[in-house]
């Protein structure tokens, strides 16, 4: 397994980052190598993502969420293994920190020489970058889920 940990500050308040990540659907259009992502149900996604040439689709059950706090999810099937939380954090009224820790198991030749030159590390720091942008640039989230699930 590999693991990535990468943070970023974005200047708006920690609900409205929650809030916006709680919107699977909106991922493509701040993560770069997914294609589409459907919300079955409130704990159940079903993500296409493309990287390099390579298609993937998978599943994704959330494991634990409290709002404000932390989203932790674990892939239950399909073409990739990984699991991941996002936490926030309030810095102050207006900015928060946003951290993925991500945990995968690369496939095939390509993924592993990838992984041992930080090129996943390099994707989640710009997915991370794109969502402060898109973030900043909305000014408020474009939609909310404020459920809870225990671990």
């Amino acid at each position: 397994m590999v693991q990535i940990i990468e943070t970023i500050d974005v200047d708006v308040p920690v609900a409205t980052a929650y809030n916006q990540w709680t919107q699977f659907e909106s991922f493509p259009e701040f993560l770069d190598e997914v294609e589409s992502i459907t919300q079955l149900d409130d704990t159940h996604t079903h993500w296409k993502v493309k990287v390099g040439p390579v298609e993937r689709e998978f599943d994704a059950t959330i494991s634990e969420q409290h709002p404000d706090e932390r989203v932790a999810w674990t892939s239950t099937g399909g073409d990739t293994a990984h699991a991941g939380v996002v936490t926030f954090h309030k810095l102050s009224d207006s900015s928060s920190r946003v951290t993925v820790q991500l945990d995968w198991a690369p496939e095939g030749l390509v993924e592993k020489l990838g992984s041992l030159v930080g090129v996943g590390s390099h994707a989640v720091k710009k997915d991370l970058k794109n969502f402060k942008e898109f973030i900043e640039a909305q000014g408020a989230e474009t939609g909310a889920w404020r459920g809870d699930v225990p671990a």
